[in-house]
């Protein structure tokens, strides 16, 4: 059973949108349309504020922690049309870069594989998905315009591997190839690559969803021939697209329909457990079982299944 093991008071003034802890699971930051981003040291079942942040002008919407080999940074993204990169210095925290060339809101940050470098992907409603990079001591843009005709909404990178189609085949150099999985207002899922020119291209165009994809999480690798990407929608569907590195094509199918919008998917560190969240306040833990049958964790009667098939 899914039980709770400590609430943290985050002294908000508004809906929180976005909780996330990090990589050493000893700061969560969290963020609101009070339009602030705070910073919790944990220890334990305790929770003590370490930083306030309000340099947004809007309602911010998702944060999302660098890998620890860059120092402690966070990125931030707001309906402001803003992209703040947050980092702490002799235990204060201070804006290290702004990015602010989006014409409608930012609704998703994530960081690339740190195997990559310190580089961010943002989506806005403008339908655009700029990579930000830090090269140089500089900060560097790449735009992927119109990645959704009527905006995109959640992006995800692939985890970085060496070898496979869509899981990573190597380019040119030798290394990786770098690719993004986006959702948008669209209806649609897609998955982007990074040529050897440095221009991303739309490698392919996943179908399935009814409605606005709300978002996407491409699975981390655990060692297998294939790549995993979950996404939800407005259409209250969960679906998982797999992609096996034989064949090349990506086959979906509906993990559940829910009774609400289905908000936020998000793989666990092994990538075998799939929690979501939608609009009844409710989320539920997800588990593929030996038979390729998806499972739900949250009742003991789930539970006791999904142990049984994967014994």
């Amino acid at each position: 059973m899914v039980s709770v093991i400590s609430n943290v008071v985050t002294g908000h003034d508004d809906m929180i949108h976005d909780a996330q802890m990090d990589y050493y699971g000893t700061r969560l930051a969290t963020c609101s349309s009070d339009r602030s981003v705070k910073i919790f040291e944990v220890k334990g079942t305790t929770h003590t504020l370490i930083a306030d942040l309000r340099e947004h002008e809007g309602p911010v919407w998702q944060v999302a922690w660098a890998h620890p080999v860059f120092g402690n940074i966070l990125a931030s993204c707001s309906y402001d049309r803003k992209v703040i990169i947050w980092q702490e210095d002799g235990h204060k925290w201070k804006k290290i870069y702004e990015y602010a060339n989006h014409d409608s809101s930012v609704n998703s940050v994530c960081w690339a594989p740190h195997e990559y470098g310190m580089i961010l992907a943002c989506a806005s409603s403008d339908g655009s998905v700029s990579v930000l990079s830090y090269v140089s001591d500089t900060w560097e843009s790449k735009k992927i315009t119109n990645a959704h005709s009527i905006g995109c909404n959640a992006v995800s990178w692939a985890p970085a591997v060496a070898s496979g189609s869509a899981d990573g085949s190597n380019n040119r150099a030798g290394g990786p190839v770098q690719r993004l999985v986006t959702g948008g207002c669209d209806t649609y899922v897609k998955v982007w690559r990074l040529e050897a020119s440095g221009e991303w291209v739309e490698e392919f165009k996943l179908e399935g969803h009814s409605d606005w994809v709300r978002d996407v999480a491409w699975a981390p690798s655990i060692g297998l021939s294939r790549s995993v990407i979950a996404s939800c929608s407005q259409d209250r569907r969960v679906i998982i697209w797999v992609n096996d590195s034989t064949t090349g094509v990506w086959h979906h199918r509906e993990l559940n329909t829910f009774d609400d919008v289905i908000w936020h998917v998000s793989w666990s560190v092994t990538g075998n457990i799939l929690a979501v969240s939608g609009g009844d306040n409710k989320v539920s833990l997800w588990k593929e079982t030996l038979e390729g049958e998806w499972v739900c964790l949250n009742d003991s009667a789930a539970v006791q299944n999904a142990e049984q098939r994967t014994l």
